[in-house]
């Protein structure tokens, strides 16, 4: 029976490499090499750039083409322009403020006549009538029409040179319109006016309804504080006594007065709502308005000094300061509650 050999072998042998049981880390490490990319597009940023710019420019393109179609509609369809302070206010190029000026005043001349004033009307007209028209236009030289308070109401203009002015007038009881056709030269030709047709007179719209407002709540024991006060204020204010108005008048104000011209009668109504020390009133005053140069003499019963009374509405701003009101502002009342 054959024995194995007891000799141990070296599992080293002269001359071969050393093999190592342990890892050399340095492979780990390294990166895995790259592979050529397959598919992918090269020098995309460039091309990207270039369709960002052709898109900015058509936008651009768009908004000029835009703009300049838009621009001539919105000149020849608007019927104003909004003019700044101290510019002339136009329609389709027509200048607004002048031509109404000139179709009040030729409405002024226009509505008052009577036979015994008949060429003066028609040598006053001539300086608003073009050659060859009817110096009277249109009046026979019988009857009588007075007018007044003659105010320029509206215009319509056609185009640059053409337009229909509206003129309010009060002739008797009735409040009507004259409508006035004018033709404008042109700044190239004078920027003159002149009438181009015959006026034509109309009745004027009827007064607004008004509907009702509700009162507000009221303060009775404020409004019994500040009554004294106000008639105080109020008789001062009316006789321009400076000294005493100021007495009336809130701390670091100062009012303006009447220095005599109206004469306070009486504090007929005073409206206090509720609120702070600070409020706004309403009162209605009557003062007595003096006949002619003679000054009014409190309740005479002569015509001739007695004078006549004028109710009129006042809004004030009064600040309680201590235990006293005080006038801080005074100014027209607008609309009262009744």
């Amino acid at each position: 029976m054959a024995r194995r050999s007891t000799v141990q072998h070296d599992p080293r042998i002269a001359g071969e490499p050393e093999l190592s049981a342990r890892l050399d880390t340095a492979d780990f490490d390294a990166p895995p090499p790259r592979r050529p990319r397959r598919g992918g597009w090269s020098g995309g940023g460039g091309r990207w750039l270039v369709w960002t710019g052709r898109i900015i420019l058509w936008a651009l393109i768009v908004v000029v083409v835009v703009n300049g179609i838009r621009a001539p509609f919105e000149r020849f369809t608007r019927q104003e322009v909004a003019a700044p302070n101290g510019a002339v206010q136009e329609q389709h190029g027509f200048p607004v403020e002048r031509g109404m000026a000139f179709a009040a005043q030729f409405a002024g001349v226009y509505l008052n006549f009577n036979p015994d004033d008949a060429t003066s009307r028609s040598s006053k007209l001539a300086a608003f009538l073009a050659q060859g028209m009817d110096p009277q236009m249109g009046w026979d030289g019988f009857g009588k029409l007075a007018a007044v308070a003659v105010q320029a109401y509206d215009l319509k203009a056609s185009d640059a040179n053409n337009a229909v002015v509206s003129v309010a007038f009060q002739s008797g009881p009735r409040r009507m319109l004259l409508s006035v056709p004018i033709y404008y030269s042109g700044d190239d030709a004078g920027e003159r006016f002149v009438v181009s047709g015959r006026p034509a007179i109309l009745p004027a719209p009827a007064p607004a309804d008004l509907p009702q407002v509700a009162k507000p709540e009221t303060d009775d024991a404020a409004a019994a504080e500040l009554k004294p006060q106000l008639e105080g204020f109020f008789k001062d204010y009316a006789d321009g006594d400076t000294a005493g108005l100021q007495r009336y008048v809130a701390a670091g104000k100062s009012l303006p007065s009447f220095g005599g011209a109206l004469t306070f009668a009486e504090l007929k109504e005073i409206v206090v709502p509720v609120g702070g020390a600070t409020r706004e009133i309403q009162a209605v005053v009557v003062w007595t308005v003096p006949n002619g140069d003679v000054p009014p003499t409190p309740d005479s019963t002569d015509p001739a000094t007695a004078g006549g009374h004028l109710e009129q509405a006042y809004r004030l701003t009064v600040e309680k300061q201590g235990d006293k009101w005080f006038v801080a502002d005074i100014r027209g009342a607008g609309r009262v509650a009744d």
